[in-house]
């Protein structure tokens, strides 16, 4: 699965990266026909502490499979994208 990062207004340090790879590639374990994984890193521009959104888009067979989510870190944002990407591969899976 090819993994695509871009980031808006910001530059992930490398621990980030490390990270989303490893939890990403997990993926792949609940649906094996993952094309390739865009991963959208932004700050919002709010004074709340909650405001790093990550966003996962799923290119699989069939049509993308999108998850977005805001916390007060990206590593929280990507641990609740990951979690909603795993509950949808799973169903997409049975469906099949």
């Amino acid at each position: 699965m090819k993994i695509t990062v871009q980031s808006i207004g910001l530059t992930p340090h490398a621990p980030l990266e490390e990270y989303l790879d490893k939890k990403l590639n997990k993926l792949e374990t609940f649906y094996d026909k993952i094309i390739e994984c865009e991963v959208f890193l932004k700050v919002e521009n709010s004074s709340e502490k909650e405001n790093k959104t990550a966003e996962i888009r799923l290119h699989v067979p069939g049509d993308d499979i999108v998850v977005k989510k805001t916390s007060a870190s990206f590593e929280e944002s990507l641990d609740q994208c990951y979690d909603t990407a795993k509950k949808l591969l799973i169903k997409k899976k049975e469906m099949a």
